[in-house]
């Protein structure tokens, strides 16, 4: 019984401390309302022939009202065209429970920006948009992982399979991507 007792205690300990803490980019209180938002993480990331595509999540709460900012960042040696993001944008969260979660655009369009890196010789395309949560989806997220993201802008429709843990190659950290909701949600409650 006294092995019980400590096997689990130590499996609590171990639970207990492997939560990370929030990292918030912004935290802001004042007369006008609230305003948090957690730190870019990366969900998804693709380097092959001289490309490279960062896909980025961070969640916002605006006033009570939580958003999803998703943030694409493509580098290449040649012209990006431009994917642009309106109010009939979607973005799709496919749950490794079966769900599939909508999310909605905020309807303002952005066509993304494009930079020339001159040290790198290489231009880059950085595209932001807003997504706004649906009734009940929030509550789904936050108990299953997802398997697949798929974004419908314009006439495009991309799709990225979210892995369980992703060492990145941009900064060497490691992420998460299939429980990004479930573990950043409390950060901006």
């Amino acid at each position: 019984m006294k092995k019980l007792v400590l096997v689990g205690f130590l499996l609590l300990n171990l639970t207990v401390f492997a939560q990370k803490d929030c990292e918030l980019s912004t935290n802001v209180n004042d007369s006008l309302g609230f305003y948090k938002a957690t730190k870019g993480c990366i969900v998804y990331e693709k380097n092959f022939a001289g490309k490279n595509l960062y896909v980025f999540f961070s969640l916002i709460n605006d006033n009570g009202m939580p958003y999803l900012n998703l943030q694409t960042i493509q580098k290449s040696e040649g012209f990006i065209a431009a994917n642009c993001m309106d109010e009939n944008s979607k973005l799709y969260l496919q749950m490794m429970n079966g769900k599939i979660i909508t999310m909605l655009h905020t309807k303002e369009a952005d066509c993304g920006t494009m930079i020339r890196i001159p040290g790198e010789n290489k231009y880059s395309r950085v595209n932001s948009s807003n997504f706004m949560f649906v009734k009940g989806s929030i509550e789904e997220l936050k108990l299953s992982p997802i398997s697949l993201i798929k974004i419908k802008s314009g006439i495009d429709s991309t799709e990225y399979v979210m892995a369980k843990e992703l060492k990145s190659e941009l900064n060497n950290e490691t992420y998460y991507p299939e429980n990004y909701f479930i573990n950043n949600f409390k950060c901006i409650e």
